[in-house]
């Protein structure tokens, strides 16, 4: 639902069918903040970052069609192709330790048993990836097969709140991009490169249905 969000967008066109998933690739649209909103002061040609061209960094987006568990089988032949550092790839993915609406983006960290996780961190050699932890809550259980249920059920809230959790989701993605490439300052990637100085891969690894959590 975050990939898809952000693939609109920046208006990456139509995915294509790679790495056990689907690619969308072109450029993130630095010309407005996170919010959607031109910075004050910005003109036609500059970014809301201070002078970066608005046309930003080369990015693509992978949705995974393997198993969660498993989705590493997916981003470690995508960040290899590209030749990124693993500090350039950007996972997205939903975290019931933190409730729902709540956004936070890092980079490395622990994988609190997230399965997923563990698999990308094992098929990119290391946890030094960006991540964005989108908040679902957790059920009043410990019991792993009611917490498995949980994350792969429908979500309970309405339309509008998952609505505005995605889209609070997306502006924590785009930051990211955003504040890499003012580290940059703008600098145009190498023709086979991938994201911010190459280009930006950013994983949609929630689960294996969008509609779920």
């Amino acid at each position: 639902m975050v990939a898809d969000a952000l693939a609109q967008r920046w208006e990456l066109g139509k995915s294509k069918d790679r790495f056990k998933g689907r690619l969308a690739e072109g450029r993130a649209d630095l010309s407005a903040g996170a919010s959607g909103a031109r910075a004050p002061g910005a003109v036609d040609g500059d970014d809301a970052l201070g002078g970066a061209p608005a046309r930003g960094p080369r990015v693509a987006v992978l949705w995974p069609q393997t198993y969660m568990n498993d989705v590493g089988r997916s981003v470690g032949p995508a960040r290899g192709s590209y030749k990124l550092p693993i500090d350039r790839v950007l996972v997205l993915h939903d975290e019931i330790d933190l409730p729902f609406g709540e956004v936070r983006s890092r980079r490395g960290g622990g994988r609190a048993g997230h399965k997923g996780l563990k698999s990308v961190s094992r098929a990119l050699g290391g946890p030094g990836f960006w991540r964005v932890r989108v908040g679902v809550g957790r059920p009043d259980s410990t019991d792993p097969e009611i917490v498995a249920s949980y994350v792969l059920s429908r979500f309970r809230e309405s339309d509008a709140e998952v609505g505005e959790l995605v889209d609070r989701a997306r502006e924590a993605a785009e930051r990211v991009v955003c504040e890499d490439a003012q580290r940059s300052e703008g600098a145009r990637p190498s023709e086979g490169a991938r994201q911010g100085g190459g280009a930006r891969q950013a994983d949609g690894s929630r689960r294996r249905e969008d509609a779920q959590r």
